[in-house]
């Protein structure tokens, strides 16, 4: 399964969209500062997913949200 997830930062209430095969390791790597992007803004919450069949779904709906 591949996941589409947004996240939103407790520090300064930023969003964060994003896409993974792993949404809990994910999220976890997330709140460690184990991903660039959002390290400077921990702590972060999972405030929506979503569940795609395929890879190239996923990539398409993660797009879609970034820039939408």
């Amino acid at each position: 399964m591949n996941y589409v997830y947004v996240l939103q930062s407790l520090k300064d209430k930023k969003f964060y969209v994003g896409r993974t095969e792993n949404i809990k390791l994910r999220l976890e790597q997330h709140n460690k500062g184990l991903v660039n992007s959002t390290r400077m803004r921990m702590p972060l919450k999972l405030i929506y997913y979503e569940v795609c069949l395929s890879k190239y779904d996923a990539i398409k709906r993660e797009k879609y949200l970034k820039t939408a």
